[in-house]
């Protein structure tokens, strides 16, 4: 079952499904289908060059030059001299060829009218050609273009929980280095193909209007530090905001230079699981998984820099009251923690195989953490 939101899934799939299709067909005649494009275009073109080939095809001119060249190998092409520029060679098809196009075109014919079942085919075809256009003529890679500028998935325009004590706006930046399967918005994450972005300067138009009625502003995610988002934090700082961060941690040298450059006044970490489970929890794997910068950030927070709190997002499947008490001896002495009831928001990167501890049990759990960081509090209990 193919995914109806992946473009390029169904790109790919639509152009393998096609190429062993003509695979089979060509394979009596010893052809295969990156030959087939070649082919029909020079039997419908006789006499055109190598360099139209090339251009027309918008195949790099070594495959080109390689297909043809293996066409006339086999006998389906012939490459001769034009008369009045010896330079110029030009491609004709042969008889061989003339014995094969009509079953080609068949097999061709075939093809559409299966793949047009159901379908407005000829609707896709005039789309499919427009959109052929676009990629030759727009697709092309500004030197300039930067993937990586703040972008912005989300917004809540008014929050009285995401800033503890303050009336905040909360953005969220869209992309996320981890894949934690219980995470409630997997968009933010996997980035649809039709994602659609908030413009920055819509935002900052929106908290200017807003000076003196909002405390300060969230920056969540996905992951935040991902994004390069200096100046736009810097914006809203010289606004007057206050600034929270939410972060997974995985960035120590970036959460200490937005600290340091005093533009972040509140940092909420995110703790996925205690040290033995951390990749896990994170959707990464244990090979490849590093925990030292989540060390580093948290060893960061502890000595005082900044004001912060710790916070778990507990869930039944994934966290043991041995688990949360692991992670409390390990930012023991923390300023606050936090122990967040799961919540299955219908779009979970894991799927709905995932269930929250009850409002009592969320509440044993937060009175055995207690004996170690005293100031645990529950989160969200529903």
């Amino acid at each position: 079952m193919v995914n109806p939101d992946s473009f390029i899934l169904n790109l790919s799939i639509l152009y393998r499904n096609t190429q062993k299709y003509f695979d089979h067909v060509l394979e009596k005649y010893d052809i295969g289908s990156g030959q087939l494009i070649f082919l029909l275009f020079i039997n419908e073109h006789e006499g055109v060059t190598m360099q139209e080939v090339t251009h027309t095809t918008q195949v790099d001119k070594g495959t080109t030059t390689k297909s043809v060249n293996r066409l006339i190998e086999q006998g389906y092409v012939q490459a001769r001299q034009d008369e009045k520029d010896k330079r110029v060679k030009r491609l004709y098809t042969t008889e061989k060829a003339a014995g094969i196009m009509n079953t080609i075109y068949e097999a061709r014919n075939h093809c559409r009218n299966v793949l047009a079942q159901d379908i407005d085919f000829s609707l896709f075809e005039k789309m499919l050609a427009k959109a052929g256009d676009a990629s030759s003529e727009k697709l092309i890679l500004d030197e300039n273009e930067d993937f990586t500028e703040f972008r912005i998935g989300g917004m809540q325009k008014v929050t009285l929980l995401d800033y503890p004590e303050k009336a905040a706006c909360t953005i969220f930046t869209a992309g996320c280095n981890l894949k934690c399967p219980f995470c409630h918005n997997k968009d933010l994450v996997f980035l649809p193909e039709n994602y659609s972005y908030f413009d920055p300067q819509e935002i900052l138009s929106y908290l200017q209007k807003r000076q003196g009625i909002l405390d300060g502003v969230v920056i969540s995610g996905g992951e935040p530090l991902l994004q390069k988002g200096l100046d736009f934090v810097r914006t809203v700082k010289e606004m007057g905001y206050l600034v929270k961060l939410d972060t997974n941690g995985s960035f120590p040298d970036l959460l200490k230079e937005y600290v340091e450059s005093g533009l972040i006044d509140y940092v909420a970490m995110d703790i996925k699981n205690c040290r033995e489970k951390y990749a896990k929890t994170c959707g990464m794997s244990e090979e490849n998984f590093k925990l030292r910068p989540f060390e580093e950030s948290v060893s960061y927070l502890l000595e005082g820099h900044v004001d912060y709190e710790f916070r778990t997002t507990v869930v039944k499947e994934l966290h043991t009251k041995e688990d949360l008490l692991s992670i409390a001896k390990w930012i023991k002495g923390a300023k606050r923690y936090y122990l967040q009831q799961f919540v299955d928001s219908g779009n979970i990167i894991g799927g709905s195989i995932y269930s929250a501890y009850n409002e009592q049990e969320m509440k044993e759990l937060c009175e055995a953490v207690q004996m170690l960081v005293p100031v645990c509090k529950v989160r969200g209990v529903k």
